[in-house]
């Protein structure tokens, strides 16, 4: 189920700009939109972790198609004045991987990037993911952290970027998390005995974690 969803997502909408970059546009109504959203950004760690599992040569197909997306979504962040990126990012003969529209250009403390840099770090321990994870962790300090916690932006392309004055839930649960275990030991919480749902949840794996418990 898992390599025909796959097959089918990565056919369809896996494009790559002029620039090089590899990311998933988006299918309306039978028609291409050249736009990836940050939300989006969660599957290169998903193709790198779910290619572990597979047999050659569909392994390294996925593992490489990994990285080359959360190159991708890192180079959002990259291409920005804040160093954060925007909630969704196009690509066309004049813009690569950087917002266009007034109301994609927010960053409200999102994980998704991190959870990718998180996932590559501990499947290959390149020291890039641990890079691009503390120049998130700058980012976030200069223009996020206020008094009593941490804010989202709303124009990341601005030098004097204007706070929204709003922490995110999920920036705790998930965006915290992944960056606190970027940079922690591989037996903490191991990929190879956990797994985390979508909410960045670790639940134990079935006949490989003893402390997962039956129903």
């Amino acid at each position: 189920m898992y390599v025909d969803a796959m097959d089918t997502a990565v056919g369809k909408l896996i494009q790559k700009s002029n620039g090089g970059l590899t990311y998933f546009a988006e299918m309306k109504f039978n028609r291409l939109e050249h736009k990836m959203d940050h939300l989006a950004c969660f599957s290169g760690g998903m193709l790198a972790l779910g290619g572990t599992h597979l047999e050659e040569p569909l392994k390294s197909k996925h593992i490489e198609l990994g990285k080359a997306i959360t190159h991708t979504c890192h180079e959002s962040y990259d291409r920005s004045s804040t160093k954060l990126g925007p909630e969704a990012f196009r690509f066309s003969d004049a813009i690569e991987a950087k917002a266009l529209k007034s109301n994609e250009k927010y960053y409200i403390l999102r994980p998704e990037v991190i959870e990718s840099y998180f996932v590559l770090w501990r499947l290959t321990h390149d020291v890039r993911y641990r890079q691009w994870g503390w120049e998130a962790v700058q980012a976030l300090e200069k223009h996020c952290r206020v008094d009593g916690g941490y804010t989202g932006l709303k124009n990341v392309y601005s030098d004097e970027p204007t706070q929204d004055d709003v922490q995110q839930s999920f920036f705790l649960a998930e965006t915290l998390k992944y960056l606190y275990l970027l940079f922690s030991d591989d037996e903490l919480i191991s990929l190879d005995e956990w797994v985390f749902n979508t909410e960045a949840h670790p639940l134990p794996i079935k006949k490989v974690n003893p402390l997962y418990r039956g129903i």
